[in-house]
């Protein structure tokens, strides 16, 4: 993406290009970037917000995610479902900040900053950050000095930026930048293996999926959420490419 493409609020920033904000709660707009919100979901994300709200996988999608696809879409898109309030509020936010602070998903951790990561040809990925700047937000008044390699660190970003890397791999797979779409059975394999991991597991547990033995080589390993999802990444882009 060109900075020429970007919108007027939204400027790219080098790695080591300085900034100030901060955001905590003596900041006056404390909680606004928390509203008027069209929060997409990871699947990194959906496995932190289901393990600390405590909920399995499956009850996590049904009550707190909106699954959505257009006809120009190749993967079905995920959000995290907001509160009718009148200023579409996440579900998670409360008057002194997030209920699910711990878990919060990853683009909440970057902001004010974007990240984009591009699959290269020889399939590594080439990231670059931009910094959003909207008119709700004060935290450019405060007087900490960040940059992209330091806020990301500070935020936890890094773990999430790991798994986003690996899921881009086959969201940008060069069969998909062609044009591939997917049948519904590839669909609902999506969605399965990235973003309902209890019940791929337990699935994976009674054989009832396609081209398991590694999982069953390696049983006990995959009891690690974490683990899970990087076999996920793995099994699913074999059963797609």
């Amino acid at each position: 993406m060109e900075q020429a493409t970007l919108p007027r609020n939204v400027s790219r920033i080098q790695a080591d290009e300085s900034f100030s904000f901060a955001c905590h709660p003596q900041v006056d707009c404390f909680t606004e970037c928390c509203r008027e919100l069209e929060l997409a979901l990871t699947p990194y994300d959906v496995l932190r917000l289901k393990r600390e709200t405590g909920l399995g996988s499956s009850t996590f999608l049904a009550d707190f995610v909106i699954i959505e696809q257009e006809k120009e879409d190749s993967f079905p898109r995920f959000y995290l479902t907001m509160v009718d309030d009148g200023r579409a509020s996440c579900v998670f936010v409360s008057k002194e900040g997030c209920t699910v602070y711990q878990g919060r998903p990853g683009a909440c951790r970057a902001y004010p900053m974007g990240r984009a990561a591009v699959r290269q040809a020889d399939n590594s990925i080439e990231e670059f950050f931009v910094l959003i700047k909207e008119a709700h937000c004060h935290g450019f008044q405060e007087k900490e000095i960040q940059n992209s390699s330091r806020y990301s660190k500070e935020q936890g970003l890094v773990e999430f930026n790991a798994f986003n890397d690996r899921i881009a791999k086959l969201l940008q797979h060069e069969k998909i930048r062609q044009g591939m779409r997917l049948t519904e059975e590839q669909k609902d394999f999506f969605i399965l293996a990235l973003y309902d991991l209890d019940t791929f597991r337990t699935r994976l547990d009674a054989q009832e999926l396609p081209a398991q033995e590694q999982y069953t080589a390696n049983k006990e390993s995959y009891r690690d959420d974490e683990q899970l999802l990087i076999f996920a990444v793995e099994w699913l882009g074999r059963q797609l490419f």
